[in-house]
């Protein structure tokens, strides 16, 4: 079974919360401040790896979760790191976040990898905050927190090459005829359920290419009628479309013809702007012969006749979609992240403009709430089970500007300020 799109859950682990520790030993007086850091939570990476060729094991949405790092100890004992979860998906893979629109990676070539979730690094106990002016710190970092999120899956087979056309005009004949991929083939439509792909050697016994067989459009396919929508995604990657149009008289070759390139365009991809080949299929056919003259006429396009009866100019189709790979570049199937010019990213001022590093928001009478990535960040890592946290915390909220903030927000004495779970009093 073919499964090309999957939503997972990913889970990086928290790093370990550093200690508060101080040596202790007979005959060792002030032996000082000795809390070890926590180990870093593992992160959770994706893999691509070409003997996998489905996202059939995260068809469920299936968590990839790392553990937490684990906690510093006295005796300057660091908290062990924790491993990182890497899980394997298919060559071709796109990875999106949960919206769907914003890239994070392309897996396209083998062994190509990327993070998802980042773990969590590990807090620092109170021997690393040791220095000349603070002897006795008791203060020590939580671990930072690990990455919650879910991203989208989404395959899109790696193909140089696609056979396009309505359902029963030869695709996978030609297929098996040209690859021995041994298809499954039939006189009613729909027979092919799947893309199938397979390599094509030329007569030369050299070069090669990849074929795909998609299965059949129909009208509306881009609107999720027959099987098309589901598998329209597959022909982003293939450098040339091999357009098949039957001549055996059963259907107009040229209103066909029109169609399918009509849903190509309502998908949006720029699929109509790809080279096609255009390939009038059963010439063996009583009347082939003129259906595929008016068919050229109407047209303008001198379309290749094939029949797999006969085998005829199947060689001679074959060569002429490599000459035509050979002069397409490869597409990409989705606009990256970061625009990059001869290796250089380009920067937007207004986009990479540093950001305020809090928000207040006051949603009622006497209350404010503090918010903002980098302040938020901050609080993560302090440690507010003693004292010297909770006033860490405090000289922090000074330090960036919030008794200000609040001041202009309109706070008076006794209201309430939250930053996450912690509340304290306003004063000026």
């Amino acid at each position: 079974m073919l499964i090309d799109r999957a939503v997972v859950e990913v889970r990086s682990g928290n790093g370990g919360n550093g200690a508060i520790s101080f040596h202790r030993e007979k005959n060792v007086p002030k032996g000082g401040p000795d809390g070890g850091n926590g180990g870093r939570g593992g992160s959770v990476f994706l893999v691509a790896k070409k003997n996998v060729n489905t996202l059939l094991a995260y068809r469920h949405s299936r968590v990839l979760q790392a553990n937490d790092g684990e906690k510093g100890d006295k005796c300057l004992r660091f908290g062990r790191n924790s491993p990182d979860v890497i899980s394997e998906v298919p060559c071709g893979t796109l990875i999106f976040e949960e919206d769907g629109k914003t890239l994070i990676a392309d897996l396209k070539n083998e062994g190509d990898m990327v993070c998802v979730a980042k773990g969590g690094r590990g807090g620092r106990g109170n021997a690393a905050f040791k220095s000349s002016r603070i002897r006795v710190p008791r203060v020590a970092e939580n671990g930072y927190p690990g990455v919650r999120k879910r991203i989208v899956l989404e395959l899109k087979l790696l193909a140089d090459a696609g056979l396009i056309g309505f359902p029963s005009v030869g695709k996978s004949t030609l297929l098996n005829i040209v690859t021995k991929a041994n298809v499954a083939t039939a006189d009613y439509p729909f027979t092919t359920i799947v893309p199938n792909l397979g390599v094509v050697t030329l007569e030369d016994g050299y070069h090669q290419f990849v074929l795909a067989d998609m299965p059949g459009l129909i009208e509306g396919a881009h609107e999720g009628k027959g099987l098309g929508i589901q598998f329209l995604r597959h022909i982003e990657r293939c450098r040339v479309l091999v357009h098949m149009v039957s001549m055996s008289g059963e259907r107009d070759p040229f209103e066909d013809f029109k169609i399918i390139n009509a849903e190509l365009r309502d998908f949006g991809a720029g699929l109509e702007n790809r080279p096609q080949i255009v390939v009038a299929t059963k010439m063996d056919e009583e009347g082939a012969e003129e259906r595929k003259a008016e068919f050229d006429k109407k047209t303008g396009i001198e379309s290749i006749g094939i029949s797999a009866i006969t085998d005829e100019n199947v060689s001679f189709l074959m060569k002429k979609i490599f000459e035509m790979i050979q002069k397409t570049p490869e597409f990409a199937p989705y606009s990256v992240p970061d625009e990059e010019i001869g290796g250089l990213k380009v920067y937007d001022a207004h986009l990479d403009a540093p950001k305020d590093p809090f928000e207040i928001v006051h949603p009622s009478d006497h209350l404010f709430i503090i918010t903002g990535e980098e302040v938020t960040k901050k609080y993560a890592l302090i440690n507010l089970s003693t004292d010297a946290g909770v006033a860490q915390l405090i000289s922090y909220l000074g330090r960036i500007g919030i008794d200000e903030a609040l001041k202009e927000k309109g706070a008076k004495d006794g209201d309430t300020v939250r930053i996450q779970d912690f509340e304290f009093d306003y004063y000026e």
